[in-house]
């Protein structure tokens, strides 16, 4: 078989098997090519310049034998493959985090440094001297801080132990472990005297009703890492009271929060948050700077 008929039969097993997407894929046709060029070793960008290709058997049975697992596990692929992809940027993951996926780290790819560094209140990359990636999980944006701020020292933490033992492989992984430190701490706990010029955060936020009905991808994940209360804002209320405390003079604080801006808007009236706007549209991420928090 062809590469490309590969590819229309993985398809096909993949709907039938009704599978969910939404962990670095958000189609069955993307899924599919990804699980595909990961079995056959090509790169991710390669696939129009191998689809009459005929690859060989044992090729063929690895490939059908990881769209088995995924179908037969519900696994997101990123755990079947250890790795997942921010932009151009490769990560570690397995189950002990969850899979990363984020709005703030489209403004972080090499592409875009230029246009999206007033987004994080500086008019440089070279202003930025000490960065916080709270609820760091894997340790991608604190990875992707120190690659788009070359000056700054960052600080990752997270409450999981687990979580801070992959976030390390991949700070390791990008050579930056004299730039990025890890710390341990139950949001801003751990973190007493610390200050920084941004902090960026991608904390749970998904409500408990939402818990209840998420498909078995979503609950292949630690629920430590998506469960934010009643109405999904428990982690960021905590942020928003501490954030002041921990900003240098001009710092900026950036959240994201999924689909809660109308109940954060509701429970926090007098703040101005900014919405940026992300793949999906303004109203994922928020923005606020030190003088916007209430001391």
């Amino acid at each position: 078989m062809t590469v490309s008929e590969l590819l229309d039969e993985a398809v096909a097993r993949l709907e039938k098997a009704h599978v969910s997407f939404g962990h670095g894929t958000t189609t069955v046709l993307d899924e599919a090519v990804w699980l595909l060029l990961h079995a056959l070793r090509l790169p991710l960008d390669s696939l129009n310049d191998h689809l009459a290709d005929v690859p060989n058997a044992a090729k063929v049975k690895s490939f059908r034998a990881l769209v088995a697992r995924r179908i037969s596990t519900r696994k997101p692929a990123a755990y079947l493959l250890k790795e997942a992809w921010l932009g151009e940027h490769r990560f570690y993951v397995d189950e002990r985090v969850i899979v990363p996926r984020s709005f703030i780290a489209e403004w972080m790819q090499p592409r875009r440094w230029d246009r999206s560094t007033l987004i994080f209140g500086h008019p440089d990359r070279q202003a930025v001297k000490s960065a916080l990636d709270l609820c760091t999980g894997s340790g991608c944006l604190a990875v992707l801080m120190a690659l788009m701020f070359p000056e700054a020292h960052v600080d990752g933490a997270d409450i999981s132990p687990d979580a801070l033992d992959v976030a390390k492989r991949n700070v390791l992984d990008y050579s930056l472990g004299r730039r990025v430190r890890l710390v341990r701490s139950d949001l801003f706990a751990g973190l007493k005297g610390r200050t920084y010029d941004l902090i960026v955060s991608n904390p749970p936020y998904v409500k408990a009703a939402s818990m209840k009905t998420l498909p078995p991808e979503y609950r292949a994940e630690p629920a430590l890492a998506l469960a934010s209360g009643r109405d999904g804002l428990d982690h960021t209320r905590v942020i928003l009271r501490s954030a002041h405390a921990h900003l240098n003079p001009g710092g900026m604080l950036v959240v994201e929060i999924g689909h809660n801006r109308r109940a954060l808007e509701r429970a926090f009236p007098r703040l101005p948050f900014a919405w940026p706007e992300t793949s999906s549209g303004p109203g994922y991420v928020f923005t606020l700077r030190r003088e916007e928090l209430e001391s």
